[in-house]
């Protein structure tokens, strides 16, 4: 008998009062996603980790080892669902990450580690996927699709093709295709992009997409064309609206600092369209925001709070991530046969989940921990990826210019926009003082550099930056750049920019905020330059000082440094940074950081 024929026999033997569960949650009510109903007086028996009965008595599958937890009227709702994330922006392992939110109701993750994959390419993505599996939650990992994002444009620590997409495909826990990042090359028919989505097509698994363009005309159809089944880079109502016209699933995302719901569910609560098309997830969520203010919780708490009736809400993280996915008959709502992962909550429109039932197993109470998680080695490559030529000078961030001293010069300088992935392509005149252009913290303008960190070729990068808010001489550093990740530096101070990139390279990555020469935060993130082995609330305190050193600087932004991890990203309009130049994303080319 296999495995799977005798676990039809449990379900069906406790449903039918002829075995015992291994538990029974008496008295709830019934959040039935399926149905859009909730049903009051529900008990659920479970057995092996599965549903085997829903419904309004199941006394007959209670023996005398079946442990019951009474529901006395809570709220009984399917585990939480984040359909598109990156462990990496918690900037925690994917165990200290689980343990994190699946106290907080999240019991299934679709994570695509791009990030690591573009420091260590395939070897980090098989280290992500050998971790995931060992959780008590469901972790499914798309494999990455673009390392580089942008070929050409930038230099990765590692490259994947079609040829590793065809393996991943083939191993267990790998649930389709990472956003694709290249939408210039699915439109343009660039071979790697359309062979990558051709081999997830073969194995019947689903390609994530990310078309970060506010053109839909036909760009967009193109790549719609392509293959692509989700997109959460849409920031407005007409970006929701054609997308699921033209079949795709908008994700509607709400992370640390992309806040791109309120918009567009609009669609939803004033035009009326159908729901069941559409998802939310986080993409992106800061260890900080993790431990304080949550994670699926937070999103389905700010989505009714933005007019979603709460059914509609948790179906757009339960049923409707799963059904994406291919995964209903295993997850996404309460119903026989399905994992049983269920959520005892008192009050929908506060949600707070009080017991959290995963595979069956009750792993979190009260916002304690009930299990044990696994404890993860990590090879010495992994801590190991800082790599420069020599220490850096005050000079190696300079801007250098040809004007005479005292004109000025036309400057082409990235514009941040406060909660959004997006930046700005502003022109702006800036002075030239002795062949050099400086920040200049009067009209807000910073500089920004990239500091190439894989293969130690010295190279450093310098731009301008706006936006960010800095008011006194200081530096910001960070190892965590979309999405090659080199070291990215910012500062309105060329000794501080210095001290801030070789403070990185001594603690194996991380970020650090140096101002008058000091050392005034730090967070130390020495797996691959963008993760910490520490537990979340460690990381998150430490990462605050960090937070709170951009405040010191100047900064009134939310969350700044999801904004600076972004700032190297040459797949999102309209103006980025990368070792090789200053890119026009619009227009996917570089551009000189000076008209001279």
């Amino acid at each position: 008998m296999t495995s799977s024929t005798k676990l039809t026999r449990s379900l069906v033997d406790v449903a039918m009062g002829r075995a015992p569960a291994d538990l029974v949650i008496r008295g709830g009510k019934w959040v039935c996603v399926q149905s859009g109903e909730i049903v009051p007086d529900t008990d659920i028996a479970i057995v092996n980790g599965h549903i085997a009965f829903v419904g309004r008595d199941a006394s007959h599958a209670i023996g005398k080892k079946t442990k019951v937890i009474e529901a006395k009227g809570r709220y009984l709702v399917p585990g939480l669902l984040d359909g598109h994330m990156h462990v990496e922006s918690g900037m925690v392992t994917v165990t200290e990450f689980v343990r994190t939110v699946a106290v907080r109701g999240t019991t299934g993750m679709f994570i695509d580690p791009h990030e690591i994959a573009n420091v260590f390419g395939l070897k980090g993505v098989k280290l992500m996927v050998d971790e995931a599996q060992k959780q008590p939650i469901h972790v499914w990992v798309q494999m990455p699709s673009c390392v580089p994002s942008a070929p050409g444009l930038e230099t990765p620590g590692s490259s994947i093709g079609p040829k590793e997409v065809a393996e991943a495909m083939t191993w267990k826990g790998i649930i389709g295709l990472g956003e694709m990042m290249n939408f210039p090359g699915v439109f343009m028919g660039d071979k790697k992009m359309l062979d990558e989505m051709s081999a997830t097509h073969a194995a019947g698994k689903t390609i994530g997409g990310h078309y970060a363009s506010p053109d839909l005309g036909l760009p967009f159809h193109g790549y719609v064309a392509g293959g692509a089944e989700d997109d959460h880079e849409g920031t407005r109502i007409d970006d929701a609206i054609a997308r699921v016209r033209q079949g795709m699933k908008p994700m509607l995302r709400y992370g640390s600092a992309w806040h791109d719901v309120a918009n567009q569910v609009k669609v939803i609560t004033e035009k009326k369209m159908d729901s069941r098309r559409f998802i939310l997830c986080t993409d992106d969520s800061h260890a900080e925001t993790l431990t304080v203010e949550g994670h699926m919780d937070r999103v389905l708490r700010h989505a009714i709070g933005e007019g979603l009736n709460p059914m509609t809400a948790i179906q757009m993280m339960t049923i409707n991530t799963a059904e994406h996915f291919g995964l209903t008959k295993e997850m996404g709502m309460i119903a026989p046969g399905r994992w049983a992962d269920v959520l005892l909550v008192d009050d929908l429109m506060n949600f707070k989940a009080d017991v959290v039932i995963a595979k069956g197993q009750v792993i979190a109470e009260k916002g304690e921990l009930l299990v044990k998680l696994p404890s993860v080695k990590y090879p010495r490559w992994a801590t190991k990826s800082v790599h420069l030529k020599r220490p850096l000078k005050a000079e190696d961030f300079a801007l250098r210019t040809r004007a005479v001293h005292g004109s000025e010069v036309d400057a082409h300088v990235i514009g941040v926009i406060e909660n959004q992935a997006p930046t700005r392509h502003l022109r702006m005149k800036v002075k030239a003082e002795n062949g050099e252009v400086k920040a200049d913290i009067k009209r807000d303008i910073a500089k920004i550099a990239v500091v190439e960190r894989h293969r130690a070729t010295g190279k450093v990068m310098v731009g301008l930056i706006s936006g960010l808010g800095f008011t006194r001489p200081c530096a910001i550093g960070s190892t965590v750049a979309h999405d090659s990740h080199h070291m990215i530096v910012v500062g309105t101070d060329d000794e501080n920019m210095a001290i801030a990139a070789n403070e990185l390279a001594k603690c194996g990555g991380g970020q650090v905020v140096v101002m008058n020469g000091e050392v005034i935060g730090r967070v130390e993130l020495q797996i691959a330059g963008l993760m910490s082995n520490e537990r979340a609330d460690v990381v998150a305190k430490k990462a605050a000082t960090v937070l709170d050193g951009f405040k010191i600087c100047g900064s009134e932004l939310n969350n700044p440094n999801m904004q600076l991890s972004l700032s190297a990203l040459v797949v999102i309009p309209e103006l980025r940074i990368s070792d090789k130049g200053l890119v026009d994303v619009t227009n996917f080319d570089f551009i000189s950081v000076l008209d001279e």
